[in-house]
């Protein structure tokens, strides 16, 4: 299993920017690989990536979900099994830490080797910080959905 932890901070109030990463459909305008996102329904979501020519479609679960703290989220279906947690934590009225940790199963020997040398590190950090320049330069968020996802017991 690999692991990458990132943090970013935005200079926007927690509330926007919480509520564009609930905006899964838009994450493809600032995540490297990301073709497409469908929200299926309030915890389901059916994603299409393609990285280094290598397609894949999966299904995820949000886990557990609460509004201006946490999203997280597991793989269900498809080849890509990962799961993450992205909080969210308020520095001053207009400035956010955003902090992502996802953990994923690298298949194949191209994978494996990209992930051993950095990768994904480096493709994480520089989806954080095409999402702070796109929250920032918008200044509010596309859409927003402030549900409560309970963590399963």
């Amino acid at each position: 299993m690999a692991s990458v932890q990132e943090s970013v901070d935005v200079d926007v109030p927690i509330r926007t920017v919480y509520d564009q990463w609930t905006q899964f459909e838009s994450f493809p305008q600032f995540m490297g690989g990301v073709e497409s996102i469908t929200q299926i329904d309030a915890t389901h979501t059916h994603w299409v990536t393609n990285i280094d020519g290598v397609k894949r479609e999966f299904d995820a679960e949000i886990t557990e979900q609460h509004p201006e703290e946490r999203v997280a989220w597991t793989s269900t279906s498809g080849e890509a099994k990962h799961a993450g947690v992205v909080t969210f934590h308020r520095l001053a009225d207009d400035k956010t830490r955003v902090m992502i940790q996802i953990d994923w199963e690298p298949e194949g020997l191209v994978e494996k080797a990209g992930a051993a040398l950095g990768f994904d590190d480096r493709q994480v950090k520089a989806d954080a910080k095409k999402f702070k320049e796109f929250i920032e330069s918008r200044g509010t968020e596309t859409g927003a959905w402030r549900g409560d996802v309970p963590r399963p017991s």
